[in-house]
């Protein structure tokens, strides 16, 4: 059976034309199965706009020859010439619009627009790609000591780990499965901790992932400090496929050649599930979402170990592979800055764990 994608893809260039970079964001369900940008040099905003949605195109006729895409974009422009509603009269988009065709069949192709706000991800990476390649001098890293004399109040996410399920002591694999474990015992008393701790953190919104062991600890925290809970799947654990349940002995010896490859790479998926490297462009999007909507707020957000190491490594401007390196313990706390003029992160703590001794 044919996959289907939803593709978001944008482009921009600083001085139109001038240096310009593209973006784009592969969703197969409520999944990122790939996050693409790049700098291509001197080109006109159109281009790039093109480039991202050719690069999109390409990656899905890999993943899925015979896949249906629907592809939403904010630039009017390529979304009504791709759509064949308006004339293609320059010669170099014409040129690009048959790229765009010759990359995957235009008939499981459909086109709409979306506003920019819509497009936030892709958009974001079209920067990355500018602020990483795009420039001839040389880059700031240290924007946090100014930032921190400015006046802007940036978004405080507090990032609180689930306490212990009956998975946790064996450190067996526990994702989005249908196992979805209750918190044990030890579970609950950690979360009391935790609840204990949340009102120094005065918070002013309460997010949770939706599975058992989240669900329990956010509903042990809401009743302490008084807020609503509310459920976003953005924060789920990463999805460990047939894995889940398994003991990492049980999947050495079952999975053998599989448990290498995912030890060994942040790209690698498990069978029927996600990559750290999905994981982590899910919650890179997730964070961007949660300041949009509250800027200068201070966010708790329960959720659990990946999430959470993803969250860590996103803010200190680490590879992908760093999350190896990271490890977040029950109910401990993490608590990230972002100031959300430019989504600037800044990590303050990470796995704070003296309210449970």
């Amino acid at each position: 059976m044919a996959r289907h994608f939803l593709l978001t893809a944008d482009g921009g260039s600083r001085g139109n034309p001038g240096h310009a970079g593209y973006g784009a964001v592969v969703h197969e369900g409520n999944k990122i199965v790939a996050e693409l940008y790049d700098y291509i040099g001197t080109a006109t905003n159109n281009v790039a706009e093109y480039s991202g949605l050719i690069a999109g195109l390409i990656a899905i006729h890999q993943l899925d020859p015979e896949a249906t895409v629907d592809v939403r974009m904010d630039s009017k422009l390529v979304v009504e010439q791709m759509s064949g509603r308006w004339q293609i009269k320059h010669a170099d988009m014409r040129s690009l619009a048959q790229e765009a065709r010759a990359a995957h069949s235009p008939s499981l192709v459909s086109y709409g627009w979306i506003p920019r706000e819509e497009n936030s991800h892709a958009d974001r990476l079209a920067n990355k790609a500018l602020d990483e390649k795009g420039s001839n001098t040389s880059q700031r890293l240290n924007y946090l000591t100014e930032r921190l004399l400015a006046a802007e109040v940036p978004t405080e996410i507090f990032f609180l780990r689930h306490g212990e399920t009956i998975l946790t002591p064996e450190k067996k694999f526990s994702g989005t499965g249908p196992l979805n474990p209750e918190l044990t015992e030890i579970g609950r008393r950690q979360a009391d901790a935790l609840a204990a701790e949340a009102p120094k953190l005065n918070i002013d919104v309460l997010i949770a992932s939706p599975l058992k062991r989240t669900t329990q600890t956010a509903e042990i925290i809401g009743a302490k400090i008084g807020l609503p809970i509310i459920f976003n799947e953005a924060w789920f654990e990463c999805d460990f496929g047939v894995w889940d349940g398994l003991s990492i002995q049980e999947v050495k010896d079952s999975f053998p050649k599989e448990y290498e490859a995912w030890v060994s790479s942040s790209a690698y998926a498990p069978p029927q599930g996600e990559s750290y490297d999905a994981l982590g462009w899910r919650i890179d999007e997730a964070i961007d979402e949660l300041v949009a909507q509250y800027p200068g707020k201070r966010v708790a957000v329960v959720s659990h170990n990946g999430a959470i190491k993803e969250a860590i490594r996103l803010a200190i401007g680490s590879g992908p592979e760093s999350i190896f390196h990271i490890d977040v313990a029950p109910c401990s706390i993490t608590a990230i800055s972002v100031w959300p003029s430019d989504g600037l992160r800044a990590l303050r703590s990470a796995n704070e764990r003296g309210h449970l001794r």
